[in-house]
């Protein structure tokens, strides 16, 4: 066997004590040495933490643009859905009441049921401020961006019978 206690104190100059003696000292090197060898790294390079903080720079500039988008997009369709949710309440209102559209907003909400549970008219949701005009038999519904191109991106109108326009 060629272990090092065995090779060493098979040298007729080393006794088995002296065999003792090496082992224990190179045992303490090697802790030693794995502690100067923690001890002296310290973390990460500049050069290391400036490439991941570039990565993530241009993940971000990808990214924010196409979130934003998304948003815009999300408000846009909102609009939309509010003006045909309150065009179809006011048909159903006309078609319940001999053909008579609401007077006002109060008349949608506060039927019983009613016909829609909020009232949009003169309100801001989701980027978008809705303004509603009732008359002797029609209604026109609009829904106008708070910040064109930020909130939102068109004017919708939505007039008597649901034409919706851009």
């Amino acid at each position: 066997q060629k272990s090092g206690i065995l090779f060493i104190s098979s040298i007729s100059s080393f006794s088995k004590a002296d065999a003792v003696t090496w082992r224990l000292k190179t045992r303490k090197l090697g802790r030693e040495d794995r502690a100067m060898k923690r001890k002296n790294q310290r973390g990460f390079t500049l050069v290391e933490i400036m490439i991941v903080v570039a990565i993530i720079a241009l993940l971000a500039a990808i990214a924010i643009p196409n979130l934003l988008r998304a948003r815009i997009s999300a408000n846009d369709a909102l609009a939309k859905g509010t003006l045909r949710t309150l065009s179809t309440a006011s048909e159903t209102f006309a078609t319940a009441n001999n053909g008579n559209y609401p007077g006002a907003a109060t008349s949608l909400t506060g039927a019983t049921p009613p016909y829609i549970n909020t009232n949009y008219c003169g309100t801001s949701t989701s980027g978008y401020t809705f303004a509603c005009t009732f008359g002797s038999g029609a209604y026109t519904f609009t829904a106008t961006p708070v910040t064109v191109g930020t909130s939102g991106t068109t004017t919708y109108t939505m007039t008597t019978g649901g034409i919706l326009t851009p």
